[in-house]
């Protein structure tokens, strides 16, 4: 289409930390770099029928919570999309999002906002990706994040999400590749830091030769780093040195530790995540005669805490790689006679699924994205028996008069719901879901939630969320 200017009157932002407004013609129209409150020049560039797409490039007013963006990359990179944003307004932004998710997809409020988890803004991202380039145009290798909605990669020369330590290596890391045998064979470069421990995988499709491991070698031994190799899939990840130091964090208020593996997952900002599990703890309640469930417990990273708590945790888990690591995890802290683990995939529950790990106090859920559908569903059957849909009950009125009489199955013993439900989300809108399916079906009340900056300078909204019934 050919590109035009317009001014529009910004009123709210998107998931991606686009301005919102109205052109002329009616349409809704999502504008980069603009905030709630301005009033921008857009420049369109992109226009459907029903919404259209462009960036500002003026301002005849601006929002009190505009700041200039501190990283020079900013708006190049994909790394970050609101910078350009106060945080603690970002912090609002989020809380908004939660907020409208829960009532406009479940009609639902929560009887107490808690406060917001806020930390460090800056330097707290521990685990990245980061692509590896060799781009002839540009003289040589890049090493960092793709362009703002393409698969370019960002020159970067430093980013201030990444610890400083770590910023400062992007220069060496693009000579380093550079000097290796096959350097356009070397795709990507995974961060995981642990309380002690730095360490980069190198993702390589061709074999390294005996050069090239003496170089990763020199580089990690002058800059404080340990190389692992990944020619393959993720199984394939090894040290390059097998004596290195193994990665982990701590849990100092729980005096937990927790080994893993450079690809495990972990979460990204750990001084959120020892705020967050904290919370989260106090807000179950944990006392020493419950049994609770931890569902989605990855590593352990709720279920070892809890399981100093209470007299017994089961968690569970889809993937069987991080159920034995858990195990593993569980013996490091001596708390194998508290913990059961097991590997389920929890997309695919139903009501008698749920009977079979028996009733639970207490239950915390930490599901990926996708939420835990199929874990509200089964509990609210459990509860109420299977959930009809609509239309069901008239159809099978109008045919019991002439429906042949069918043997009674035998009764189902009551199942006993678990008391509380703390549920922490990476993803407001399937968390507001299955909220719905909480509270309008399974007899929950929707007591508290709030949100966790995980992520700052980004859109993630992650958040927590109290249910319990009466």
């Amino acid at each position: 289409m050919e590109q035009r200017l317009e001014w529009l009157q910004i009123d709210s932002l998107d998931l991606e930390a686009r301005g919102v407004g109205r052109s002329e013609n009616g349409k809704v129209v999502f504008v980069a770099n603009a905030l709630p409150g301005e009033r921008v020049q857009a420049r369109i560039h992109r226009s459907k029928r029903n919404w259209e797409s462009g960036e500002a490039v003026a301002w005849a007013s601006t929002a009190s919570s505009r700041v200039t963006p501190r990283c020079p990359h900013f708006g190049v990179c994909g790394g970050c999309s609101m910078q350009h944003v106060d945080p603690a307004a970002q912090l609002a932004f989020k809380q908004r999002i939660l907020e409208d998710d829960f009532w406009h997809l479940s009609r639902l409020k929560p009887q107490l906002l808690l406060r917001p988890i806020a930390g460090p803004n800056w330097g707290y991202r521990t685990r990245a990706r980061l692509t590896v380039r060799l781009v002839v145009k540009k003289g040589g290798v890049l090493v960092g994040f793709h362009e703002k909605g393409s698969s370019y990669v960002a020159d970067m020369r430093s980013c201030e999400v990444l610890p400083r330590a770590v910023s400062d290596l992007l220069l060496p890391l693009r000579e380093l590749i550079a000097g290796l045998s096959r350097p356009e064979r070397a795709p990507q470069i995974e961060l995981a830091m642990g309380d002690r421990v730095t360490v980069l995988v190198l993702r390589h499709l061709e074999p390294l030769t005996d050069a090239d491991r003496q170089r990763l070698r020199d580089f990690g031994q002058q800059h404080g780093v340990q190389w692992w190799l990944q020619p393959k899939g993720p199984d394939s990840v090894a040290p390059l040195d097998p004596d290195a130091e193994p990665l982990s964090y701590a849990l100092p208020e729980f005096g937990i530790v927790m080994p893993f593996r450079p690809t495990d997952f972990t979460q990204v900002n750990p001084q959120i995540n020892r705020v967050m599990v904290a919370r989260a703890l106090r807000l179950l309640g944990a006392r020493r005669t419950d049994r609770v469930i931890d569902w989605f417990c990855g590593l352990g990273n709720f279920t070892l805490p809890i399981a100093t708590q209470a007299r017994q945790v089961l968690g569970v888990e889809g993937s069987a790689t991080l159920v034995a690591r858990a195990l593993d995890n569980a013996l490091h802290n001596d708390l194998q006679d508290k913990v059961v683990f097991t590997a389920r995939n929890l997309f695919e529950m139903d009501a008698d699924d749920l009977r079979a790990y028996g009733e639970a106090d207490l239950w915390l859920v930490d599901p990926p994205r996708d939420g835990a559908l199929a874990l509200c569903k089964a509990l609210a059957e459990a509860v109420n028996g299977p959930l009809g849909t609509p239309g069901e009950e008239e159809t099978r009125a109008a045919g019991e008069a002439s429906a042949a009489p069918k043997p009674v199955a035998p009764p189902v013993a009551p199942f006993k719901p678990p008391r509380r439900i703390v549920y922490v989300s990476c993803n407001p809108a399937t968390l507001a879901r299955d909220a719905g399916l909480l509270v309008h079906q399974a007899g929950y009340t929707l007591r508290a939630a709030g949100v966790m900056n995980m992520f700052p300078h980004t859109a993630h909204v992650e958040s927590m969320a109290v249910f319990e019934r009466d």
